[in-house]
């Protein structure tokens, strides 16, 4: 459920041309400069999630 959420913030949470985040924009109407806190979570997990498998084939 985690990795949907993580994939469904990252295709939201994109830099826009004035380097803010859109996502934050679009949902809040927040000015935050990209990566904003959530897509940083989502990039942390995705990493971590990828290297799991990586290191779970690896064995």
């Amino acid at each position: 459920m985690i990795e949907r959420q993580a994939q469904q913030i990252l295709s939201v949470h994109l830099p826009g041309v004035d380097g803010l985040c859109v996502g934050c924009r679009w949902w809040w109407a927040r000015l935050a400069p990209y990566p904003c806190y959530q897509a940083e979570w989502a990039c942390r997990w995705h990493a971590r999630v990828a290297t799991r498998r990586f290191l779970d084939g690896m064995a």
